[in-house]
């Protein structure tokens, strides 16, 4: 998989783990994580650029995919792999 994937994440949050591991499972080998409990600045950028307060808020490249929800859903609907792929 050659796409960038960043998510914004906190230490304690059950679906940023689930995020990570359902990306771990189509090929993503590292991901960027914003740990935005360890700086409000981060919380700030990642409320400006998402418009989102919860976490994760996981982009793939320059596509916000959102949540871990929107995520599943999209890996349900067949564009997970597609975009990861870049």
């Amino acid at each position: 998989m050659s796409a960038k994937v960043t998510m914004y994440s906190t230490a304690v949050c059950p679906y940023c783990v689930r995020a990570e591991q359902l990306l771990k499972q189509r090929g993503v080998e590292a991901i960027d994580k914003i740990r935005i409990d360890l700086d409000a600045g981060l919380r700030d950028d990642m409320i400006a650029r998402t418009g989102r307060r919860t976490v994760p808020q996981i982009f793939i490249g320059d596509t916000h995919v959102g949540g871990f929800d929107d995520l599943a859903a999209l890996d349900r609907a067949g564009g997970l792999t597609p975009l990861l792929a870049g």
